[in-house]
Parts: structure tokens; sequence; C-alpha cells
């Protein structure tokens, strides 16, 4: 077997947390981070039959989470009480490769938490939003959760109305409607760790790749995990430029008709039940 510290996917992983950490977003042990592996990713690194041990789901009610659609699906996922600046240096004690067991119940740790860890307390709320996330594109493998500085400081002073909240991260930067013409779903505050959160999450991961948790943090999802991270990274550096112009007066901003011209610029579907001209509105899907 070669070494799995070599693998391009840990690599990959890991410097993507530390990437997390350097930026603020994750600080101590905040956020977590999931990735669905193929098994031709894994079989030159691990002994698939090998099982580690076996790990039941806390935090949630066993008889209302059920994991059993991802049965046999393999995930990459940060440990509980980690700080993301030692992921890099550390990952064999700080992240782990687990398989959801026969049954949905538990997961067979195949490497990794080496020091007796165990997966994030909120696993059971990625492994909700994976589902969600997967029933719209089988493509998503990545679920991501941080502490953004200044989107996290959005949530206290603006109206917590999708639409609104959209519209406006939209007019911050030209870019901003490309990369997520979906908008952002948002929550209101939750207690963390509960499979109420995540059922709620997952419910909002339908219809978004960015759900944004209100005085907390953001979920994100994407095919990879450097989509997934330039998602957040872009609604970030939206809610900072908005944080900069704070009070003072808008001269100049982005319009609809702007919007418009760079959805067929692009090619995008947009929600068009976000914009406020009814023009556009009408270009809603029913």
């Amino acid at each position: 077997m070669k070494n799995i510290l070599e693998a391009p996917f840990l690599k990959e992983f890991t410097a993507t947390a530390s990437n997390m950490y350097r930026l603020g977003w994750d600080e101590r042990n905040g956020g977590n981070i999931s990735y669905l592996l193929k098994e031709e990713e894994l079989k030159d690194y691990l002994d698939l039959n090998h099982v580690v041990r076996r790990i039941p789901f806390a935090g949630v009610h066993p008889t209302s989470f059920d994991a059993s659609p991802l049965e046999g699906k393999i995930f990459l996922v940060t440990g509980t009480g980690r700080y993301f600046k030692n992921v890099e240096r550390d990952p064999a004690n700080n992240v782990g490769i687990v398989r959801i067991a026969k049954g949905g119940k538990e997961v067979e740790l195949l490497w990794g938490y080496e020091d007796g860890g165990r997966f994030t307390s909120e696993f059971p709320a990625h492994m909700m939003s994976h589902m969600a996330r997967l029933s719209v594109d089988p493509e998503n493998r990545v679920v991501m959760h941080c502490h953004p500085t200044n989107l996290l400081a959005m949530t206290y002073v603006h109206e917590a109305d999708e639409a609104k909240f959209s519209h406006t991260l939209w007019e911050m930067s030209t870019e901003c409607i490309v990369v997520f013409p979906d908008g952002v779903g948002v929550l209101p505050w939750m207690l963390c760790g509960t499979d109420k959160i995540g059922y709620a999450t997952a419910e909002k991961m339908k219809e978004f790749r960015t759900v944004i948790w209100l005085l907390h943090g953001v979920y994100g999802a994407g095919k990879t995990l450097d989509e997934t991270f330039g998602l957040i990274e872009t609604v970030e550096k939206a809610a900072q430029i908005y944080n900069i112009i704070g009070s003072r007066e808008i001269k100049n901003t982005l319009t609809e008709d702007n919007f418009k011209e760079l959805i067929d610029l692009f090619a995008i579907e947009p929600r068009y039940d976000f914009f406020r001209e009814e023009k556009y509105r009408k270009l809603a899907k029913k």
C-alpha cells in the first residue's frame, strides 16, 4: 500500500483546513469538513476490508436519524474538538476516514483518529446535507461549515430574509451572481450539534449550496474542495464589502439589468424570485 499521508485527496483536504484557519474562518475547533471519497481513490492507500473500530452516531435521536441512504459510502471528515491549525501538521489524529455502516446508525473507522477521537459532533448534520445535495446533484461531494468573520457580522445587522440577503450579496461584486446564482438560504439561530438544525439545514440544501446560520456561520456544498471553498470565499468577500460600506450612502451599484447581462453571458439560472423588478420576477420557475 502507498503512504496515505501522500494521497492527493488527503493533502488537498488538510491544505484546505489550513487555509480556512489562516483566513479566520475556523478559530479553535470551530467548523468542520466532510468529503465523500470514491473507492478508486482509496484502493491504493487503504485496505477497505480492515475496520479499525466502529463509532455510533451521537447527538441525534436514533429512531429519527437515518443515514442508511449513504450506507457503504466513505467520508474523510474532521474530528470533534480538533483545531484546524493542527490538521495539516497531524492529520492521523485530527481527521478520519469513515464508512457508513449497514443500517446507517454507526460508522466504520478505516483510518485516522489514532488517539481515540471521533468525527465532528456535526457529522450527522453533514450526512443530512450530503443526502440532500446528492438528491439534487450526484456530483456534490463536499460539505463545509465555518465561521467567516464578515458574513457572521453581516447576520447581526441585515434583515434575515433570503431574497433580500441574497440580493444584497449579489450587489457587492460582479462575480457574486455568477458564483452563487441560487442565492443563499438563511436559518434562524438554532442549537448546533443537534438533529433539529441538521434537518433544517438539509431542507435548505435542496435549494441552496450556501446556508447561513444566523449569528453562527455558514454551510457550503460543492463538487470539489476548491469549488466549495471558493463559494464560501466569494460570499465572505461580498459580506466584507457590505460591512466596509456600512451606513454610507451608496451612489453606484449593480442593477438587475446588469445581473441579466451576466446571466446571459454565463448561461446561468438564477433565483429570479429574489429579484425586485417585476419584469425579472416573471422569469422565475414556478
